[in-house]
């Protein structure tokens, strides 16, 4: 098996040419979303076999031209705790430097077999960078594209070397002189949820957690979930409760925003209600007497793993951003932060 293509990007849609001598893709990357490209086989197989090196694909003409960037992206790379090397992607804004370090978002993604590899509109880190802060996109164990062994890492297992390659890159993040390491929150969705869960319960190193669409108390996940053939296969009944979020919910002390959508049937709307309840009545921040809580529920009636609807996509973004403004940052958040929000929890 021989590597084609130079450079760090995703293709889909392949189609080769009649006569063999190129193929035709669309290619994305987190620097731009699919794009055409022609891949030149001939030159690639005229190099001498064995030697061949990958070649540089021709970006075609398209529809649109690439959006800008709000700032680079950057590969990092650190030791876990047992010496595997960890890989994630830092967006960085334009300006962050020693003189002017930057909050951080740590973003984690679902699956948990997935990885940060492509564009993606839904989940877009660039948005939070044009609001200054650096995204950083880890690979923790579980993660694909680094060989079976990497995923065996964490199977069964993901409060262990999961979190464990999630800290360690953040580690080696926050030691970096263009990154604020007192300004940091973290966000996630579906397994990226639970991660934010775990973390929660596990250190409160952090300002703020986003928590959208996420696993909180696995014995009741696992028989609910519309997939839940495959849960049973994954978490022995021992395995999900010693890996449950919820049972580290009095040692949660960082404000949450729980985000989840009703028609949610890959993680039911009730670890959601469930994990709000529990954050109200037994975390280290618990509600006062008056109802208040700095916590708060972004709740979409219609909508399912995922937000879709467009004018919901700005109201996710709107309230994401103003909950880490607010106690990353320290910016009051405006009277229109949080629509809905009735005013006994504001």
């Amino acid at each position: 098996m021989e590597r084609v293509t130079a450079g760090d990007a995703v293709y889909t849609d392949v189609r080769v040419a009649r006569d063999g001598s190129a193929f035709y893709a669309l290619r994305s990357s987190y620097l731009a979303p699919a794009e055409p490209v022609r891949v030149d086989l001939a030159a690639f197989l005229a190099q001498e076999e064995g030697r061949r090196t990958p070649v540089e694909p021709t970006l075609l003409r398209g529809p649109v031209p690439p959006p800008a960037l709000p700032g680079t992206l950057v590969e990092v790379e650190t030791p876990a705790s047992d010496d595997v090397r960890v890989r994630a992607w830092l967006a960085l804004p334009e300006g962050a430097s020693a003189e002017n370090p930057a909050p951080l978002a740590l973003w984690v993604h679902g699956g948990p077999l997935g990885s940060w590899n492509t564009w993606s509109w839904r989940w877009n880190p660039w948005l939070l960078v044009a609001a200054g802060y650096a995204v950083l996109l880890p690979d923790p164990a579980l993660s694909t594209g680094y060989g079976q062994d990497f995923v065996q890492r964490g199977w069964g297992a993901w409060g262990d070397k999961p979190f464990t390659d999630v800290m360690a890159v953040t580690d080696a993040v926050v030691a970096r002189d263009d990154i604020d390491e007192t300004r940091t929150g973290v966000m996630g969705g579906s397994f990226g949820g639970y991660m934010a869960n775990w973390i929660a319960g596990h250190t409160d190193r952090f300002r703020a957690i986003v928590t959208h669409a996420s696993l909180w108390a696995l014995d009741q996940f696992g028989p609910t979930t519309d997939a839940s053939f495959y849960w049973e296969r994954e978490l022995s009944p021992e395995a999900a409760l010693e890996n449950s979020p919820h049972r580290f919910v009095g040692d949660i002390r960082t404000p949450m925003l729980v985000v989840h959508g009703d028609k949610d049937y890959r993680v039911p709307i009730g670890e959601g209600l469930r994990l709000w309840y529990e954050l109200l009545s037994k975390s280290g921040l618990p509600a006062d007497a008056d109802g208040k809580t700095v916590h708060r529920f972004l709740y979409f009636p219609d909508e399912n793993h995922w937000v879709l609807t467009p004018e919901h996509a700005k109201v996710w973004y709107q309230v994401v951003l103003a909950f880490l403004a607010e106690h990353v940052l320290g910016v009051a958040p405006a009277d229109d932060a949080y629509p809905g929000l009735p005013p006994v929890l504001g």
